[in-house]
């Protein structure tokens, strides 16, 4: 689920980059989608 969460924002920054709309707004979006990205690496997929 945060894959999918971590590619939606990275989608909405790069089309507000296409668009050139938001500003800080869209770096922030990336910030997140690129922890998140991380954070997923990090912990993977634990089976219970």
């Amino acid at each position: 689920m945060l894959l999918t969460i971590a590619i939606i924002l990275a989608v909405l920054w790069a089309l507000g980059l296409l668009v050139h709309i938001g500003g800080g707004l869209i770096h922030l979006i990336l910030v997140i989608a690129v922890v998140l990205f991380i954070y997923h690496l990090i912990t993977g997929r634990r089976k219970i």
